[in-house]
């Protein structure tokens, strides 16, 4: 049964199952003939040696719609980084393998350290940051979407729910959080958000009173997913988190940035 209700000042877009793939397909090629959409994925060069990645890519490859896709590869040597630009050979869109753990990057890292420009962390969020920095200086992207390399049932549908907010130009939308129920077959998924994310807040409420902030962030389903999207036209003003912070940093920096009614969460799958 589908889930109807609002949570707080947030608008929640629920997978209602009313509007078919093709059909999403089919408006979202209609906007990217103005609106180019990139994609971003951020993976350890372990994720290409799992299950879940051989069909990302091909659930990826059927894809029509992205202008361009941006790997950021971290922890991978020469022999690593030549297999994964091998590896990724088999998407059909325009892409780009960003080598981070390279001699070039470890270069510009030292050099942009020097200024105290640098990300103090490893992680996730430089992966993305740095990413975010290509695709800045592309100039080429009105739109742009991240997921994790992990999703073992991942389909495309995914991927179209979460761009579609952002890429309607109908729809006043600059950030889209992805969300779908952790659950497997014999058991509850996302523990942390579960046991440790909204238990936090519910404690800090209770202890620093009633912030809009707070209730912001317990707007959504599920913070800590990795699957957002974006109108690219916010990044220059968007402080990426350097750590594994990512998720609830770009949270925090739409509430910064914008106003409720910019952001926006959408279920992409059902679990």
């Amino acid at each position: 049964m589908s889930d109807f209700h609002q949570n707080g000042n947030i608008a929640t877009l629920h997978n209602l199952r009313t509007r078919s793939l093709d059909e999403l397909t089919y408006e979202l090629e209609t906007f990217a003939q103005t609106r180019k959409m990139t994609l971003i994925l951020p993976c350890l060069y372990s994720e290409l040696e799992t299950d879940a990645m051989p069909n990302i890519l091909a659930e990826l490859s059927k894809v029509t719609y992205l202008h361009r896709i941006i790997i950021g590869l971290d922890r991978a040597d020469e022999a690593q980084f030549r297999h994964a630009k091998e590896f990724f050979k088999g998407l059909n869109q325009r892409h780009m393998v960003i080598w981070n753990d390279s001699p070039r990057m470890l270069e510009l890292g030292a050099r942009l350290d020097a200024l105290g420009l640098a990300p103090s962390e490893q992680g996730k969020g430089k992966n993305v940051w740095t990413a975010l920095g290509y695709l800045m200086s592309c100039q080429d992207s009105s739109v742009m979407a991240l997921h994790d390399c992990d999703i073992v049932t991942y389909t495309n549908e995914l991927l179209a729910r979460l761009i579609y907010p952002v890429a309607n130009p109908h729809f006043s939308y600059q950030v889209a959080k992805g969300y779908y129920a952790r659950v497997g077959n014999d058991h509850l998924n996302g523990r942390v958000t579960r046991l440790l994310v909204s238990p936090l807040l519910i404690a800090l409420k209770k202890v620093v009173g009633d912030r809009d902030f707070i209730e912001y962030l317990r707007c959504f389903r599920y913070p800590l997913s990795g699957e957002f999207a974006m109108r690219t036209g916010i990044l220059p003003d968007l402080r990426i988190p350097s750590d594994w912070g990512l998720e609830i940093g770009v949270l925090s920096e739409a509430w910064r940035n914008l106003a409720p009614k910019a952001v926006c969460q959408v279920e992409i799958c059902d679990n």
